[in-house]
């Protein structure tokens, strides 16, 4: 069930599984998450490519809640290695943005194999 997904609530979960479909249509999460407009812009000439903000591309009303969804997470302090990480080098929007990008792939993880959330321990350092 993907509503147990730490920043997913029920309205969020409802919207996507309505949104999707079938989770199989996309190839992968990133490309499900592209498909929502939750991954950077690239552009770039003569083999140097830069990544812009989000595209801002596809359902407007799902990445709303995602985005809703990254910033609880963010602001309620998941505490991951991860989190603490970024935002040490990145502002708090864009921290926010990658979050949101990282619970879209994880929902279509779900859906596409019709498994249940499993919250993964950190691993810690050697």
């Amino acid at each position: 069930m993907i509503a147990e997904i730490p920043g997913v609530g029920l309205l969020t979960a409802t919207a996507a599984v309505a949104a999707i479909g079938d989770a199989k249509t996309f190839r992968s999460g990133r490309e499900f998450a592209a498909w929502l407009g939750l991954v950077p812009k690239q552009t770039g000439t003569g083999g140097h490519v830069r990544q812009l903000g989000i595209s801002k591309r596809g359902d407007t009303y799902l990445r709303t809640l995602l985005i809703h969804g990254a910033r609880s997470v963010v602001t309620r302090g998941a505490g991951t290695a991860w989190l603490d990480e970024l935002l040490k080098r990145r502002p708090f929007n864009v921290a926010v943005a990658a979050v949101a990008n990282k619970l879209a792939r994880t929902i279509w993880a779900v859906l596409a194999r019709q498994g249940r959330y499993e919250a993964h321990l950190p691993i810690a350092a050697s």
